[in-house]
């Protein structure tokens, strides 16, 4: 079987990056590569981070070579709209012109639903490490990325705001009581997107190491927790997830996103 080309596009600046490394955590990119290694051995991963990269115009000259793009997570709010938000937006739109198959994940998410002319906005409420109760609707039912999935599932998910307007041609595949938006699959000129709300990449157990990396903005800037003790308890429901939770159906999204390029 021939390699798949796989581009990673990664929605953290650098400098929030080195923060994740100085604290000993993976960075998106990491999990990301970790994770898809698990379902298949015969992928090629080039990496770009459109914040920063100086050769980004170099990149999206060649996105039809590649077989599919995953866009992950990043601590960014797309509403705020500074210069390295918007060359996300514009480099998520030449993606949307010449990718074929893409996986946005919670903040890639957000960014090809902007860039396909969708809305995305503050959250009235937040998951903080874990996603409960998602259900797939009849839609997500239909759609490959589910495929052998179970119809109301929980998952690691780290994310503030959330899509409240979906661009044209675009169906919504999940929801659940924090997100009406828990996925979705879109059309956009020749590429077909599936976006997740949710990290089938993430562990719960780096969710719990970044609630820790983050607990003082948790609690100062957020405002999601009290104290020190609101967060050890919030940790403790998240690792009995992890004792009854299987990483295979955690993951299984990612893939069936390979099946669904192999098919191509």
């Amino acid at each position: 079987m021939s390699n798949l080309n796989i581009l990673i596009v990664e929605g953290n600046p650098k400098k929030e990056n080195q923060n994740f490394i100085n604290a000993g955590i993976k960075t998106h990119t990491e999990s990301l590569k970790e994770s898809l290694n698990c379902f298949s051995k015969n992928l090629n991963f080039d990496i770009i981070n459109p914040s920063s990269d100086k050769n980004v115009e170099v990149i999206a000259t060649k996105l039809k070579k590649y077989d599919g793009l995953i866009w992950g997570g990043s601590s960014l709010n797309i509403y705020n709209n500074t210069p390295e938000i918007k060359k996300q937006i514009e480099f998520m739109k030449e993606c949307q012109k010449k990718v074929r198959n893409i996986l946005a994940i919670c903040w890639g998410m957000q960014v090809a639903v902007t860039a396909a002319g969708g809305e995305v906005k503050k959250g009235n409420n937040s998951h903080i490490g874990i996603a409960k109760e998602i259900l797939i609707n009849e839609n997500g039912l239909n759609h490959a990325i589910y495929q052998n999935k179970k119809k109301i599932f929980n998952s690691p998910a780290f994310n503030f705001d959330e899509v409240v307007t979906l661009p044209p041609n675009c169906l919504c595949l999940s929801s659940n009581k924090i997100n009406k938006i828990q996925s979705l699959y879109l059309e956009v000129n020749n590429a077909k997107i599936w976006g997740l709300q949710y990290h089938p990449e993430i562990s719960y157990e780096k969710m719990i190491s970044l609630i820790n990396f983050r607990k003082k903005r948790l609690i100062e800037n957020r405002k999601v927790f009290n104290n020190d003790e609101e967060i050890q308890n919030h940790i403790s429901l998240i690792k009995e997830e992890i004792s009854v939770s299987n990483n295979d159906e955690r993951m299984l999204e990612l893939k069936n996103w390979i099946n669904i390029i192999k098919r191509c």
